[in-house]
């Protein structure tokens, strides 16, 4: 007599977990092809495979301007609004302040940026790039634009717009 199991229905984009009591794989034979259909289905496995491939493609490409990713980040926010200040660059690249001065003290030292008196918060300083900075971050960006069309080959424009959009609904609920 054959045991009747109960019939799950759902979405085909939301993973199913095994059945409790499902048979298990049988002892002592080779996995011959990898199962990730339940990762795949998971919005948070994608996007990290996707910033793998893309991060893969950026460091070494990154490495003839000297920029990590989070460099890159602060000195295109610097550069796109002079003047910005350390509190706003931590709270737009959800960035604890001890780890941005750091950073902002080794950008200086090469000269890629610069701090000058806010003209509204005699507290604050905004931050600048300088002419060597605007230089670089001009290079890099360009970079940066070639790198991701070369990442992600099977994307057409739309594609790639289409998932940027996407992505931006998952960490800024604003948009």
């Amino acid at each position: 007599m054959t045991e009747s199991r109960p019939v799950r229905h759902s979405s085909p984009a939301l993973p199913v977990a095994p059945q409790p009591g499902a048979d298990p794989a049988p002892v002592g034979l080779a996995v011959e092809r990898v199962d990730t259909s339940f990762l795949e289905a998971l919005i948070g496995y994608n996007a990290r495979r996707t910033a793998l491939t893309i991060i893969s493609h950026f460091l070494p490409r990154m490495a003839q301007f000297g920029l990590r990713p989070v460099e890159f980040s602060v000195l295109t926010l610097i550069g796109h609004n002079p003047g910005i200040t350390a509190r706003q660059l931590c709270a737009t690249l959800d960035l604890q302040p001890p780890n941005l001065v750091g950073m902002i003290k080794g950008l200086e030292k090469r000269s890629l940026l610069e701090k000058r008196d806010h003209p509204s918060d005699r507290r604050a300083q905004g931050l600048h790039l300088t002419e060597e900075g605007s230089a670089i971050l001009e290079q890099a960006q360009a970079t940066a634009l070639a790198l991701e069309v070369e990442a992600t080959p099977r994307l057409t424009p739309l594609e790639r717009v289409t998932l940027i959009r996407l992505l931006r609904k998952v960490y800024r609920p604003d948009h």
